[in-house]
């Protein structure tokens, strides 16, 4: 088969050990990004096969609807909300879906983002380089208080690792979500409101779907600390849309740290997060190592094979193999 490899930024794919499965097929992998549906199709021209890493590259009806030779989309991890599932069983188009990276990685990230944040270590390590010697003064996290917003697999690493540290820390979210970390012992806040008011740190760990666009608000932001870091490691659009680079300018709260983005990649330093003194910004690393990749990655080539096997697995759209 003829397989196509999307957005594989770093030219990683071909260096890990699950590509050796792949061994007599004929494998194509993009470092750049199309997401324009008639030159996504253009790109995809010729494949049987096309590996989707997370949500880097839209699929939507448009696309699947250019589309000559492909028969097979195989995502990592189970969300599909970025592929129109519907447009390809109309076109014919196998969607199957597997596979899963651990919580920790995003959880450490977020922690690295965290100290980054209050230690001000990228300042210091480039003015370090440029002849300087201590220029800012950092802020400890022990007796402060950790907000959680939504404790779920990564949330709960998060509050845990805030505890060791001497952290009060406190919790927000649905029902489900309070009543886990209640039972592991953590704080629940009296109100949305309160939850934002009194925590020094805020991390938001909640997935993106209908119901979580834009829930956190401009009026949430506004209520933070002037001292008081947000940290989001989880999707952009969960905030409202122009919320925290308004909310940062005005001072409330007065810190941020980021690792997502409305659009990605983001390129050539346009985003406005990244020409604000008080954000310390990363690019979408939160899953992105090798052991994850290895994960990710060699669900989806098992998918393949399967596929080129005659056996389909993790389908998603089952219909499609009626036609």
């Amino acid at each position: 088969m003829k397989i196509a490899v999307l957005d594989d930024y770093q030219d990683a794919f071909r260096k890990l050990n699950c590509y050796s499965k792949l061994k007599g097929h004929d494998v194509v992998t993009y470092r750049d990004s199309v997401k324009e549906p008639a030159k996504l199709a253009e790109r995809l021209n010729g494949a049987e096969a096309v590996i989707l890493l997370q949500q880097r590259t839209p699929f939507p009806r448009a696309a699947a609807e250019k589309v000559t030779t492909l028969k097979l989309i195989s995502q990592t991890g189970r969300n599909v909300n970025h592929i129109d599932v519907a447009a390809c069983t109309e076109k014919g188009i196998v969607v199957c879906g597997s596979g899963a990276g651990l919580p920790n990685h995003t959880a450490e990230l977020t922690w690295g983002l965290i100290f980054a944040s209050l230690r001000h270590i990228p300042e210091e390590v480039q003015r370090f380089k440029a002849g300087q010697w201590q220029t800012t003064l950092g802020t400890t996290v022990v007796g402060r208080t950790l907000g959680i917003y939504a404790y779920g697999r990564i949330g709960s690493i998060v509050a845990q690792v805030g505890r060791a540290f001497g952290m009060k820390v406190v919790c927000w979210g649905r029902e489900g979500s309070t009543g886990k970390a209640r039972a592991d012992g953590f704080e629940v806040a009296a109100s949305r409101e309160a939850f934002f008011e009194n925590a020094d740190i805020v991390s938001l760990h909640l997935p993106l779907n209908k119901e979580t666009r834009g829930i956190i608000e401009h009026a949430d932001l506004a209520r933070m600390k002037p001292t008081a870091l947000i940290v989001n490691t989880s999707r952009a659009p969960i905030v409202e849309q122009g919320a925290l680079a308004k909310a940062l300018k005005e001072g409330r709260p007065g810190f941020g740290a980021v690792d997502v983005y409305e659009d990605e990649p983001v390129l050539n330093g346009n985003h406005p997060l990244l020409k604000m003194d008080n954000v310390v910004c990363t690019p979408h690393l939160g899953y992105v190592d090798r052991d994850t990749y290895e994960k990710y990655y060699g669900a989806a080539i098992d998918g393949i094979l399967a596929y080129a096997q005659g056996g389909p697995i993790n389908v998603l759209n089952p219909e499609v193999l009626k036609k």
